[in-house]
């Protein structure tokens, strides 16, 4: 069984507006909820800790994770692998704009992506079926990495929709309630891989025996 913990980036100076692709920085706060949230599972006094839980990082390459990142990092003297495929999901025109914004401009667009998001995509914007292969490729090449590297407990540094799908996913619940997962800023989860099937990987959250074939 390997252990995949993923913690969700802090709050950055874009936080209140949907910016997916856009690369912001986190503020110092972001940076102090990301600390707290590995706080968990490292000593309370975590800046003197000489030894992390995880044997390697993967991060999505945007700044507001990839800086935290490479922090701990260097800090424990872990290996990091930046993968695209961790990014958060592309909003296309929506990029940059508040939900008051869009509430108040597009309401029944917005209406329709909160309750159905697997049937209406803004524009331009990269579909959730896309976005969920996407996300999904790219975990089934980081369980291929941690066998052939023989890692059992890693980190992975992303965004709150690659969060909210995988918790969707490994929960067995319908994509259209993607939005209504939980994924507070610098919040860790933790994900369970069984890899004893063959050409198959079960997967599931830390809240549920509920398992996914991947």
């Amino acid at each position: 069984m390997l252990q995949i913990d993923v913690l969700r980036h802090g709050e950055s100076e874009l936080s209140g507006v949907l910016r997916g692709s856009l690369d912001d920085a986190l503020t110092a706060q972001g940076w102090e909820q990301m600390q707290q949230g590995i706080a968990q599972m490292l000593d309370e006094n975590m800046i003197h800790v000489k030894q992390a839980p995880w044997q390697a990082i993967w991060t999505s390459p945007l700044q507001r994770c990839a800086k935290f990142a490479m922090d701990l990092s260097q800090r424990f003297h872990l290996p990091i692998h930046h993968c695209t495929g961790l990014q958060e999901m592309h909003f296309g025109d929506w990029e940059g704009q508040s939900t008051a914004w869009l509430y108040q401009h597009y309401p029944e667009q917005l209406a329709e992506f909160w309750q159905h998001p697997t049937r209406f995509t803004p524009p331009q914007a990269e579909p959730l079926q896309q976005f969920q292969h996407r996300v999904l490729k790219a975990l089934n090449q980081i369980v291929l990495q941690m066998q052939h590297l023989q890692l059992q407990h890693i980190l992975i540094v992303s965004h709150g929709g690659v969060i909210k799908l995988l918790k969707c996913l490994a929960l067995q619940q319908h994509l259209d309630l993607i939005l209504t997962q939980s994924a507070e800023l610098g919040q860790l989860q933790h994900f369970y891989v069984d890899t004893l099937k063959q050409q198959h990987f079960t997967f599931r959250h830390a809240e549920s025996a509920v398992l996914l074939d991947f």
